[in-house]
């Protein structure tokens, strides 16, 4: 695999926007925005990346260079309310991958269709602890293993929901949040017009406290899908996690626990477990992770996490997007930290992370390899050089992915 002219021609194009006057310009707009805010403002997201696929099962390897841009303008109303609206464009250089909506099946899948979409569109009211949003919105919830946006892909995930969030006492956050449809990353042009949007009914109940070193979270997700009724299921579970380092040395921690159940119109009955372990060490500011997230199975369902922001798990191969039948059990080694304390190597931010995949009911899946190395460019833009190396053991084929970006973000009042 290797980079396009197209891939180096964007990136060349990014790399020259980021002059030192634009640059220091951009980072005075930030800082006035963060301590004056503007009754309006213009918000954008640019985002320009090159994906290489090669995967044994195809004969073809894929190649995307894509570029995207979210565009939004947002605005304080007074009296506690603000709104944004806010569209996502996105363009391709070339057609060598299958986008899900360009029918090139011969290719491996890149999930980032050239499309056009209405990304936000809400209206808020906050007033002292009480904030509630109202339309498509971006929604995260905590690690987002079981809600999040797929910041990961060029398309992002949105929601058509009521969010609502209270905060009764200092470290405690309740929240609320119902679901009506969710567009997916495929874009509203996909082929498969599951792989569009869903029409939900969603219940999201979350309640959380915060210490300056532990937090406790309590949750129940109860999921229907209306289009899709095999995933409408109920999951309760509790999470824990911590950070005792003190001056880049010291102990962390992650601990989960949930149980799946069937909910709604999903024809099938069963009661599944989930569970996380993820001890860690941060020394000299270098922390290694050793990790264990089990999404159990009953041999013919599995548990699954189908509002989930799935790249952050399971490998950057993303080969678990769906939860196998058999389960799975994933147990991971990683490392991650600056490549100095300080100085220049202070601001460049590496992650190496290996996994070992295995069924719950049956044999191994295979391993992984991925690494990554963020930079600084500019205010305002970072690089980010990527790669995932999968490779098969009784569970699809061996496949290889390198990914190199640069992300303009930014904001201007008007």
């Amino acid at each position: 695999m290797k980079f396009s002219s197209s891939a180096v021609l964007g990136v060349a194009l990014v790399s020259g926007f980021a002059c030192p006057a634009w640059a220091a310009g951009a980072g005075n707009t930030a800082a006035q925005a963060a301590s004056q805010p503007a009754p309006v403002q213009i918000e954008w997201d640019a985002r320009v990346r090159h994906e290489s696929v090669d995967d044994s099962g195809y004969a073809r390897d894929a190649r995307a260079d894509t570029l995207r841009l979210r565009l939004g303008l947002s605005a304080e109303l007074g009296n506690g309310w603000s709104t944004l609206l806010e569209g996502a464009g996105l363009v391709s250089a070339d057609d060598h991958y299958n986008s899900g909506a360009n029918g090139h099946a011969s290719y491996p899948v890149i999930s980032d269709p050239q499309s056009s979409e209405l990304n936000q569109l809400w209206l808020r009211w906050a007033r002292q602890d009480v904030a509630i949003t109202l339309g498509r919105q971006r929604i995260i919830v905590d690690n987002q293993r079981w809600v999040g946006n797929v910041g990961w892909r060029q398309l992002e995930q949105t929601y058509d929901a009521l969010a609502s969030e209270w905060r009764p006492a200092d470290g405690w956050l309740l929240r609320y949040d119902w679901f009506d449809r969710v567009h997916r990353v495929s874009g509203p042009d996909a082929l498969n017009p599951l792989a569009r949007a869903r029409a939900l009914n969603t219940h999201i109940l979350n309640v959380s406290r915060a210490t300056a070193t532990q937090k406790w979270i309590g949750y129940a997700y109860l999921h229907e899908d209306r289009d899709v009724a095999a995933l409408s299921s109920a999951t309760v579970g509790m999470r824990w996690v911590g950070d005792e380092a003190k001056q880049g040395n010291g102990p962390g921690w992650a601990v989960e626990v949930a149980r799946q159940r069937d909910y709604a119109n999903n024809p099938t009955s069963y009661s599944l477990a989930y569970w996380l372990l993820e001890p860690s060490w941060t020394i000299n500011g270098t922390t290694a992770r050793l990790g264990w997230e089990h999404l159990g199975s009953n041999a013919s369902v599995a548990v699954q996490t189908p509002l989930a922001t799935l790249h952050l798990f399971n490998g950057w191969d993303d080969r678990f997007l769906t939860t196998p039948s058999g389960g799975l059990d994933d147990r991971y080694l990683m490392f991650n930290g600056a490549l100095s304390r300080s100085g220049p190597g202070a601001h460049l931010a590496w992650t190496v992370r290996y996994h070992d995949f295995r069924a719950v009911h049956g044999g191994r899946y295979g391993s992984e390899w991925d690494a990554a190395l963020g930079f600084p460019v500019a205010a305002g833009i970072h690089g980010l050089l990527k790669m995932a190396r999968y490779r098969a053991d009784g569970f699809g084929s061996d496949d290889t992915k390198l990914w190199l970006q640069f992300e303009w973000r930014g904001r201007h009042s008007l």
